[in-house]
C-alpha cells in the first residue's frame, strides 16, 4: 500500500519573502492563491512572517485586508500563517493580552493552520499563542527551530517536541530556515519523532545549500507527512524545493500525491511573468551557497552585513563578521539564527569588527537576551560574557511575557487617536506604532485624493539601459533603502515650482533649488524651500561628542539641552539592522546640544548630542 504526502505550498509568503523581498503586491499574488487553491495542496501559507511589516512600511497595504482577500479567493484549502510565538510578526516580545488578541483576529480573518516558533526553542514563549490558537479550533504546528551546534543534538529535538505534545499541538514542524538539514540529519530526526512522539511531522527547508531535496526525500523515507515547497519559478536557491520535482520524484517511489500538476504549470508561467516585473528586488544568487553549512547565516542577514560595511568603508572586513557571527553565537549559548536572534547575534558581531574590540559596544537586545528577557537560551552564556555585558545584574529566570504589562488597552487609546479605523487596525499599531501611524496617515490622504498608491515599474528584459530618465528607483543611503518616484510632474519641472515625488509610499511636496556642492554630515531630513539653507551635523571629534557606532534610524531622545547626564546614562535609541541600540553618554556632563531627533536618519561620524564635561 503506498504512503501518502502532503504538501503546503509557501510560494505566496516564505517564496517571495526569500526571493523578492516580500515586495509582492497582493493584486499580483491573488490570481496565483486562486489557482493554487485548486490544485490539491494540504494548506497554502500566505501570511505571517515578514509580510505583516512589509506591507505596512512599503507596500501601503493593509495585511489584514490581503488575508481577506486571500481567503475570498482560495476558500477551500486551509491557509496558513507563520508566527513567531511571544513575538508575534515582529521583533519583540508582547505581553500575553496583545497575543491572545492577535491570535484570535488572524483566526477570524482566515487563518486555519498556525506554525508557531521559537527563536530560542524556549516552549514557554509558545504556550500562550497555542492555547489560543486551539481554543480557537485552528490546526497548530509546533516548530523545531532547527540548527548546528554541539548541544542541537537529535536528543535535544527529541526533548522540545515532548514539550510541545504536552502543549496540545497537532503536527510537529522542522524549520530548517538555513537551509543546513542533511539528508542523514533528516531521517534520524523523523524517525525519532514518529518513534518517541507519535504525531504527523512535517518539514520546511530552504534551499540555500541544495540540500533540501534530498533532506525532503530521506524525510519521507522516515515517516514525514508533510513537505513545503514553492511553485517552479518562484524556488530553489534561499527559496525551497520546487513543488513540480518533488512530485515526480516522489511519485517515481510510489507515494500518493494529490497535486494537480497542470494547475502548478498555470500558476508558474503566471508568476514568472509576475517574477520580471519586480526585478529590481530580485535578491536570490544564481548559485547554492556551501558555506552556509559553516557560518549558517540567512541570505538577508548576509545582505545586511554587506551594506552596513560599505557604509563604514569596510567591505574587507566581511569575512572577519562571518567568523565573529560564530564566535557571538558560542559566547551567547549557540541561538539559532532566525528572527529575531540572528538579528541580536549579527548586529554584536559587526559591532565588534567595527569598533576593533569585542563587546566594546553592546546592543540594548543583547543586553536584553544575556537578562534572560528572550528567554532561555539553548546552551549557558559563558560566564565572562555576562560579567563584560550586565556585570551583576540578576538574570531572570521566569517566562520572559510574565515581566509585561499589558498593553492591548493603551494601544487601543493610542491607536484610534493615531487614525486606526477597526480592532485589526490597533494590533498593527501595536505591533509596528511607528509605521502603522505612517500608513494611517497615507491611507487617509489617500482617500482624500492627495497621495498616490505605491507602484512598481516593469522592467522589460530588453531595458536594462533605459533611454530616458526613470521615474521611479530605489536609492541607499547610510544603509537604509528608499523607494523614490516622481509624481504629478509639470512640464517642464522649473525652478522654485512645486512638484512632488513619493518616497516609500508618502508624497511630499519637493522644490527645485540650484545644484551645489554636497558637504559630507549634511542633513536631508526635508527638502529645502527656495533660498533655505540646509542644516547639518557636526562631525563627533571632542570627548563629549556622542555618535553612532552605526547608519541607522532614531527611534528616541531621551535628553535635551541643560540636563545632567552621567557617564553611561542612555542619551538616544537607534535601531540599525532591525534592533534597537542604546547610545550612552561617554562621560558626565551637562547636554549643551541635541542635533537630532525621533526618525533622523543617522551616520557614524556625526555628532548627535553634544556633552560639557563637569
Amino acid at each position: 500500500m503506498s504512503k501518502k504526502i502532503h504538501f503546503t505550498d509557501v510560494t505566496l509568503r516564505d517564496g517571495q519573502q526569500s526571493l523578492l523581498a516580500t515586495r509582492v503586491r497582493t493584486e499580483d499574488l491573488l490570481p496565483a492563491a486562486e489557482k493554487l487553491d485548486k490544485a490539491g495542496f494540504w494548506s497554502l501559507e500566505v501570511w505571517g512572517g515578514a509580510t505583516f511589516d512589509v506591507c505596512l512600511r512599503y507596500l501601503k497595504e493593509d495585511p489584514w485586508e490581503r488575508l481577506r482577500k486571500i481567503k475570498e479567493v482560495a476558500p477551500n484549502t486551509p491557509l496558513e500563517m507563520l508566527l513567531r510565538g511571544q513575538n508575534l510578526v515582529g521583533y519583540r516580545h508582547y505581553p500575553d493580552d496583545v497575543v491572545e488578541e492577535f491570535v484570535k483576529k488572524a483566526a477570524d480573518n482566515g487563518i486555519d493552520v498556525f506554525r508557531i516558533f521559537d527563536a530560542l526553542n524556549d516552549v514557554r514563549n509558545m504556550e500562550v499563542a497555542i492555547s489560543v490558537a486551539k481554543e480557537c479550533g485552528k490546526t497548530v504546528k509546533g516548530v523545531l527551530a532547527y540548527t548546528i551546534s554541539p548541544v542541537h543534538t537529535v536528543d535535544y529535538y527529541v526533548g522540545v517536541a515532548k514539550q510541545l505534545k504536552d502543549l496540545g499541538v497537532d503536527i510537529i514542524s522542522i524549520k530548517d530556515q538555513a537551509g543546513i538539514l542533511t539528508p542523514k540529519k533528516s531521517y534520524e530526526l523523523v524517525s525519532r519523532l514518529k518513534e518517541e512522539i507519535k504525531l504527523p511531522v512535517h518539514i520546511h527547508a530552504q534551499s540555500t545549500a541544495a540540500l533540501a531535496e534530498m533532506a525532503y526525500l530521506k524525510g519521507a523515507e522516515a515517516g514525514a507527512e508533510i513537505i513545503d515547497t514553492d511553485v517552479s519559478t518562484w524556488s530553489w536557491l534561499t527559496a525551497h524545493p520546487a513543488c513540480e520535482t518533488m512530485v515526480y520524484s516522489l511519485r517515481e517511489f510510489g507515494y500518493e500525491i494529490d497535486i494537480d500538476l497542470k494547475i502548478i504549470e498555470e500558476v508558474a508561467d503566471y508568476l514568472k511573468e509576475v517574477r520580471k516585473k519586480y526585478k529590481k528586488y530580485d535578491t536570490a544568487q544564481k548559485w547554492p551557497d556551501a558555506q552556509v553549512l559553516i557560518h549558517q547565516i540567512p541570505g538577508g542577514m548576509m545582505s545586511n552585513f554587506i551594506a552596513q560595511l560599505k557604509e563604514n568603508d569596510a567591505l574587507d572586513k566581511l569575512d572577519e563578521v562571518k567568523e565573529e557571527v560564530a564566535r557571538v553565537r558560542e559566547d551567547l549559548g549557540y541561538p539559532p539564527l532566525v528572527t529575531p536572534t540572528s538579528q541580536i547575534v549579527g548586529t554584536q558581531a559587526l559591532l565588534n569588527v567595527l569598533q576593533g574590540e569585542r563587546y566594546k559596544v553592546v546592543t540594548k537586545e543583547v543586553k536584553d537576551y544575556v537578562k534572560g528577557l528572550y528567554g532561555r537560551p539553548p546552551a549557558p552564556i559563558k560566564p565572562q560574557i555576562i560579567e563584560k555585558i550586565i556585570g551583576d545584574e540578576e538574570i531572570i529566570q521566569v517566562r520572559p511575557a510574565d515581566l509585561l504589562e499589558p498593553e492591548l488597552d493603551k494601544c487601543t487609546k493610542e491607536a484610534y487617536e493615531a487614525g486606526a479605523k477597526s480592532p485589526e487596525d490597533v494590533l498593527s499599531y501595536c505591533l509596528f506604532p511607528q509605521v502603522a501611524k505612517e500608513f494611517f496617515e497615507w491611507r487617509e490622504a489617500y482617500e482624500r485624493g492627495e497621495a498616490l498608491p505605491p507602484q512598481v515599474e516593469e522592467i522589460s528584459e530588453e531595458e536594462e539601459c533605459p533611454t530616458k530618465a526613470p521615474i521611479e528607483f530605489n536609492i541607499t543611503l547610510h544603509g537604509e533603502q528608499y523607494h523614490v518616484q516622481i509624481a504629478g510632474v509639470g512640464n517642464p519641472i522649473e525652478e522654485g515650482k512645486p512638484y512632488f515625488i513619493r518616497i516609500d509610499g508618502k508624497l511630499e511636496e519637493a522644490l527645485v533649488v540650484p545644484i551645489r556642492e554636497i558637504e559630507v554630515g549634511e542633513n536631508y531630513e526635508s527638502l529645502p524651500e527656495a533660498g533655505a539653507v540646509v542644516g547639518k551635523r557636526p562631525k563627533a571629534v571632542d570627548v563629549g561628542d556622542v555618535s553612532s557606532p552605526m547608519p541607522g534610524k532614531v527611534v528616541s531622545v531621551k535628553v535635551s539641552p541643560g540636563d545632567i547626564v552621567k557617564k553611561g546614562d542612555v542619551l538616544l535609541v537607534v535601531e540599525a539592522m532591525k534592533m534597537e541600540n542604546e547610545i550612552h553618554a561617554p562621560i558626565d556632563g551637562e547636554v549643551v546640544e541635541v542635533y537630532v531627533k525621533e526618525g533622523d536618519k543617522i551616520n557614524p561620524d556625526e555628532c548627535l548630542v553634544k556633552i560639557m564635561p563637569d
